[in-house]
């Protein structure tokens, strides 16, 4: 028999349609626009797509998990032609989709909002409204023009979240209000993370960020800058900036802020769970490309502010852990997050990243690479952190996720 196809990397989520419980697809990737819904027994099919293994063993492999129930080929392959027509199979098909979609992001000189109309308003009226509702004052009001901008030097660095603005709306506000009422940046540095992965340690790109509320331009001369410090090819990966979140919310938020006026520099990050200390072949060029993100935000010229996107645990059966919710896992959780935000505050990057890895990140900390990054950048300078708010969210699927903003005067 011909060995099947591999599923490539999905997320698959649990969901109830018509009272019978399902399985979604989607990309994380976005080359697929599409979600797919999957019967239990068709996702157990699609599982076992390894690219090992072919129909009689996925017959097999099904008997053992259905009381010895073997499906006739025909409905395995059809399982497997719709995915590969969907675009959630590697073979040829997805090349076609693939080379498609990177052509069209590559000839654009603009990365698109994606999340726009979909994790928040598309249009700028609903968007304003939807933020205003951020910056609620005591008297229960909430409007930017409530507040009085800045006008001195503006933060150094912000730890922001990433989470959608849904549950992690009043960090947010709570985090850019204190940005807002220190003064304007002339250029903001963002490090967010690469959720799903890169080539390389940081990723950078030349696009500019499109928002409901304009587009960001991309400083040209600073990811020059960037780009001589790397030791890697910085756009090997670009792609990750396509669909990656955790910097589009934070453009999202300077555009309500500025307009248009703050030049930004994103950056994600996507170097290992180790140490850089440890990362054989690779310390040298991190420190190297942290240096030079480090004397562009000296730079004695301009104000520039330093941005960690960063959400902190993510923990529950939504995550891979085979745990329940409870109040004392949160209060566990909690205890272990505001000890580690203690290193933040004081600036002390290695002694954050030592903390967080004492177990091997087993909160699925995903802030740990851009919040060493932006402490790595700011090392050397006279700033101090402060904890402005903490808080955490219960994650739709099973689990919850905890974030905060630290801002650094």
């Amino acid at each position: 028999m011909t060995v099947l196809p591999p599923l490539r990397q999905v997320e698959p989520v649990p969901i109830t349609v018509k009272g019978e419980r399902m399985v979604c697809l989607a990309d994380p990737h976005g080359y697929v626009e599409d979600q797919m819904v999957l019967s239990p027994p068709a996702f157990f099919i699609a599982t076992c797509l390894d690219g090992t293994r072919d129909v009689e063993a996925i017959r097999q492999e099904f008997a053992a998990a259905f009381n010895g129930f073997k499906p006739p080929e025909q409905e395995i392959l059809n399982v497997v032609n719709s995915l590969d027509e969907a675009g959630f199979l590697c073979t040829d098909n997805f090349a076609r989709i693939q080379t498609r979609v990177e052509n069209a992001f590559r000839a654009r000189h603009i990365r698109e909002a994606r999340l726009a109309g979909q994790a928040y308003p598309g249009t700028p009226k609903e968007l304003r409204r939807k933020l205003d509702s951020f910056f609620v004052d005591a008297q229960g009001t909430g409007c930017l023009e409530r507040i009085m901008p800045g006008d001195g030097k503006p933060l150094r660095g912000l730890v922001a979240p990433h989470i959608d603005f849904e549950r992690g709306g009043n960090v947010y506000g709570t985090a850019y209000r204190r940005l807002y009422e220190s003064g304007k940046p002339d250029l903001a540095i963002l490090f967010g993370v690469a959720h799903f992965g890169a080539e390389t340690p940081f990723v950078l790109t030349r696009k500019h960020f499109q928002t409901p509320l304009g587009t960001l331009h991309t400083d040209q001369e600073t990811v020059s800058t960037l780009e001589r410090a790397c030791a890697w090819d910085p756009y090997a990966t670009e792609m990750a900036h396509r669909m990656e979140h955790s910097i589009e919310f934070q453009a999202v938020m300077l555009a309500y802020l500025y307009g248009t006026d703050v030049p930004i520099v994103p950056v994600l990050c996507a170097f290992p769970g180790e140490h850089p200390d440890d990362i054989n072949g690779e310390r040298v060029a991190i420190t190297a490309f942290l240096k030079s993100c480090g004397e562009v935000a000296a730079d004695k010229q301009r104000n520039v502010t330093v941005i960690a996107a960063a959400d902190l645990a993510h923990v529950g059966r939504r995550f891979g852990d085979d745990l329940d919710v409870s109040e004392e896992l949160i209060a566990s959780v909690r205890q272990r997050d505001m000890d580690d935000l203690q290193h933040v505050a004081s600036g002390a990057s290695d002694k954050f990243f030592d903390a967080v890895m004492v177990d091997g990140n087993a909160r699925h900390v995903c802030g740990l690479g851009c919040i060493y990054a932006t402490l790595k950048t700011l090392e050397g300078s006279d700033v101090t952190g402060e904890l402005l708010a903490y808080d955490y969210a219960p994650d739709p699927v099973g689990g919850f996720v905890s974030f905060a903003a630290i801002a650094f005067e």
